[in-house]
């Protein structure tokens, strides 16, 4: 996502049409091949952030059952009018969504849990929408050594991690720290991709992670850090 759409003191993300409001191409068509390449074929694909629903139409068409999630009251507007009678609804990761929801073949999130308070609750609200075996394939930008000396070097700190963009990316992850939340959950890495630019420099990465197919799966709840 990119600044602009979000002015200054509202509540919300907001979109103001039904176009990408990022490059998707790359990142989407990655993302597809991980679902498409999955161990079991998946059918049924629960969506968390879909934003104006660009991404969810271009799902659709590729054959997969989609129910969706978009925090933004606008951003579900337009993703309703796009994609008319479509399964998607106005809520939040932090809600019981497999209560709600049920249990999917696959969850698909593009650059959203950048923008989330707590990963931990993203990554949980996977672990459980997820059947047992599903995947769980999601993106967001890419950090890495090189990366992130080049962003120092060329003095764009201030840029790539503006503290004063609403609604804007709060999270910033490598291959191993992303890593690091699902194995939190027994949920191990099965694909990556980076994507956009030269691999060490990539805009974002995709990543695809598994649920293990046995009943033990389900993690200790994990004790909260201290302050």
């Amino acid at each position: 996502m990119t600044p602009g759409d979000a002015p200054t003191g509202v509540d919300e993300y907001r979109y103001s049409s039904d176009a990408p409001t990022w490059d998707d191409s790359a990142i989407f068509s990655a993302a597809l091949r991980q679902l498409q390449a999955a161990e079991r074929p998946v059918r049924r694909v629960f969506e968390i952030g879909c934003g104006n629903g660009h991404g969810f139409k271009k799902l659709r068409e590729h054959g997969f059952v989609v129910t969706a999630i978009e925090a933004s009251e606008s951003g579900a507007q337009h993703a309703q009018a796009l994609n008319p009678g479509a399964a998607i609804h106005v809520a939040k990761v932090e809600e019981d969504l497999a209560a709600c929801f049920g249990q999917f073949d696959a969850v698909f999130s593009l650059e959203v849990i950048e923008h989330i308070y707590s990963p931990r609750v993203f990554a949980r609200r996977c672990f459980e929408l997820l059947q047992p075996g599903g995947i769980a394939v999601l993106s967001t930008p890419y950090h890495g050594y090189w990366k992130n000396l080049a962003i120092a070097l060329l003095g764009k700190h201030d840029t790539h991690t503006d503290p004063l963009w609403e609604h804007g990316h709060i999270k910033f992850f490598s291959r191993a720290t992303l890593a690091r939340l699902f194995a939190e959950l027994n949920m191990s890495e099965r694909a990556f991709a980076r994507v956009g630019r030269i691999p060490a420099l990539a805009k974002s990465m995709v990543v695809c992670f598994q649920k293990p197919n046995h009943s033990a799966a389900e993690p200790a709840r994990r004790a909260p850090d201290r302050i």
